[in-house]
């Protein structure tokens, strides 16, 4: 059976705040040296599926730039499948915007088609999991389904952000309900989707032709097959996954791989997450400096008395002399000034914060209060940016109203977009 995976990477992430403003949510640096997306394309080649289409939309420039040709995943192949990057385009009579996740798979369905797959498999790019697709295709093709969705057990409290699946003692589907104000149960839509491809032809054309259709999968499509009383059966998945929608969720997902036991383990060569790399110099600690319980990429530089405890360094962090760093994420090329301290934040791609500056804070606080810092972003020396703010890209030195910025301020660049 001919597989082709079709991983959904046009989302804009808008709960991401200042890391989305520039790219799109599965462009997103994870864990120091990975995107979001190289979990699910690393998912499919360790499952022995090479044919994958990505259709893109929100500020794709960062993801195709990334993907390249796809030599990292051994996707630079033209016959035997690769990898393809589609964007929304305009044709006669069609939309040039996907209206929502399945009219983008239908607006590109004659790609994929091309390749004339018995399966197709439909995939976000913006989850942090390993799973293994060959088994799932296995476990379809036992119960002659028609369509197989992956399903975790979450706790009551999240089950409001997804859609919830009911299903007898064989596993089969018998109810989809879209994020429930009063969820019927805990077994949630993991947001993976192996369907027939006749049927998921058919289902899109139907869904189409509605005018009333959100034309969304988990809100037209899935609950469209399950009450036909087609057969649609839920595969249980119980490892570890994270939908790192939110700020919150991203930065806890990474305090997660800094545990003692983390959920998966990055250094298995079984499950390889491959990932493009730039050639960058060893890492670099100078006697005095201290690193606690933290992942430092490449490149970086970690100055005498400066401490790093509890935090993720992308490649090419400076550290300067006596900088203290807790429980934040750091991103490439960013430099952390002599004397600043950083505490619970997030500092996205080449960020400078002063001397003696302070972001963030509330390491002891029970409520978690995280401190964003946008790209190309300059905090000045002596500032203070309280836990909870937002600074968002490009801003400089001027577009600050005091030196002291309360934790529920969002500041903008005063410069207009072709200054930046």
């Amino acid at each position: 059976m001919k597989t082709r995976a079709v991983i959904l990477a046009g989302g804009e992430g808008s709960r991401l705040g200042t890391l989305t403003a520039k790219r799109t949510k599965p462009a997103v640096p994870f864990a120091g040296k990975y995107r979001i997306i190289d979990f699910t394309l690393s998912n499919c080649v360790n499952s022995g599926i090479f044919d994958v289409m990505i259709l893109a939309q929100y500020r794709p420039h960062s993801l195709i730039e990334h993907i390249g040709a796809g030599g990292p995943w051994d996707l630079n192949r033209d016959f035997t499948g690769g990898v393809r990057i589609y964007s929304p385009y305009k044709a006669r009579g069609a939309s040039d915007w996907y209206l929502g996740t399945a009219d983008a798979v239908q607006q590109n369905f004659r790609f994929i088609k091309n390749s004339s797959p018995d399966l197709v498999l439909i995939l976000s790019g913006d989850h942090i999991y390993e799973m293994n697709y060959a088994e799932m295709v296995n476990y379809h093709l036992r119960n002659q389904a028609v369509l197989t969705m992956a399903t975790i057990n979450v706790t009551m409290d999240e089950a409001q952000r997804f859609g919830i699946v009911g299903v007898d003692g064989d596993n089969r589907v018998n109810s989809f309900v879209e994020k429930p104000a009063q969820p019927p149960s805990t077994l949630a839509n993991m947001g993976v989707y192996l369907f027939n491809t006749d049927v998921l032809s058919q289902a899109l054309l139907e869904d189409h032709e509605k005018q009333n259709s959100s034309h969304d999968f988990g809100k037209d499509i899935l609950p469209g097959l399950v009450n036909s009383g087609a057969r649609v059966f839920a595969y249980p998945f119980d490892g570890y996954w994270m939908d790192v929608g939110t700020a919150d969720s991203y930065w806890l997902a990474h305090m997660d791989q800094l545990k003692d036991t983390p959920p998966f383990d990055l250094n298995d060569r079984s499950w390889i997450i491959h990932t493009r790399t730039e050639e960058r110099p060893p890492v670099w600690i100078a006697r005095g400096a201290s690193v606690e319980n933290s992942m430092i990429c490449d490149g970086c530089e970690i100055a005498p008395q400066a401490q790093v405890i509890r935090s993720i360094l992308s490649p090419g962090v400076l550290v300067k002399a006596g900088a203290v760093i807790k429980e934040s994420i750091i991103l490439s090329e960013t430099v952390i000034e002599a004397g600043a301290v950083i505490e619970r934040a997030i500092l996205d791609k080449k960020v400078n914060v002063g001397e003696n500056a302070r972001i963030g804070g509330g390491i002891q606080d029970e409520v978690l209060s995280l401190t964003m810092v946008g790209k190309n972003s300059l905090v000045p020396a002596g500032y203070v940016i309280e836990p909870g703010a937002v600074i968002s890209t490009d801003v400089t030195a001027e577009d600050y109203p005091a030196s002291i910025i309360r934790g529920d301020a969002y500041i903008l660049t005063r410069r207009s977009a072709h200054e930046v």
